[in-house]
């Protein structure tokens, strides 16, 4: 009987056993069953897709308003620097014009040539004009200088030799001043600094003068030639002194 006993509790041990190992089995069967389950409920169906997007509705954005107290002025407008620049091409041109309109007005020109004393002549000539056409024109007026080359002519304004590329706009439209005042307003008068208290600076401009090459290398060591030097833009000359005195 026991070996009967013994037997039986064998046998049941060995059907447990089996009921054990094929349950784990069946479980992931079912897993199977139920991944296959969720899978077969997805749908990759592009107008099955674009429906439910219909549906749905698009994303809905979050406006941000503009608070109107902020200075938005330094920010890039594409629109704004556009219109600033039309305007700033628009000005230039207009200034431009402005320009050329003052450059063809016609001026009279009162200076003298000088060869020790004065001679006083008028010629008329354009702001535009430059020195070297001015001296072209004067040379036709005197017959001491009717031969010589412009280049061998020097024009003289408040003591300054005035560079013959310049031009009578250069000076007025910067309002360039000389030794003793404004190298060019128009309203000329004498040379009252060749008298011996001419010492203070007039505001008038006076008469410039026009001499050969050839007399200011002989002369250039005494009054007037000697206080004359080559004009320089970017000289302050100050006020006006005069210390060379002529001989009483």
């Amino acid at each position: 009987d026991f070996q009967r006993i013994h037997k039986e509790i064998h046998e049941q041990k060995l059907r447990e056993a089996a009921n054990t190992l094929v349950k784990p089995d069946s479980t992931k069967k079912k897993a199977k069953r139920k991944s296959t389950k969720q899978l077969s409920s997805l749908s990759f169906d592009p107008e099955e897709q674009e429906t439910q997007k219909q549906e749905n509705g698009p994303p809905k954005k979050k406006k941000l308003g503009k608070n109107p107290t902020v200075d938005t002025s330094f920010l890039p407008d594409k629109e704004r620097d556009d219109i600033e620049k039309t305007l700033r091409e628009q000005y230039r041109q207009l200034w431009l014009e402005q320009q050329e309109t003052l450059k063809n007005e016609t001026v009279e020109i009162t200076y003298s040539y000088w060869d020790g004393s004065g001679h006083r002549k008028k010629t008329l000539c354009k702001k535009g004009d430059s020195i070297s056409t001015f001296l072209e024109k004067s040379k036709a007026q005197n017959t001491e200088i009717r031969g010589v080359h412009p280049d061998n002519l020097m024009y003289i304004k408040e003591d300054l030799i005035i560079p013959h590329h310049h031009t009578f706009y250069d000076f007025i439209i910067n309002k360039t001043r000389g030794k003793s005042g404004p190298l060019f307003n128009f309203e000329a008068h004498e040379d009252i600094r060749l008298v011996n208290d001419a010492s203070v600076e007039k505001e008038d401009s006076h008469v410039g003068k026009v001499c050969t090459r050839q007399w200011y290398e002989r002369n250039k060591h005494i009054f007037p030639a000697c206080r004359w030097e080559t004009y320089n833009p970017e000289k302050d000359y100050g006020s006006y002194t005069i210390k060379d005195k002529k001989p009483q």
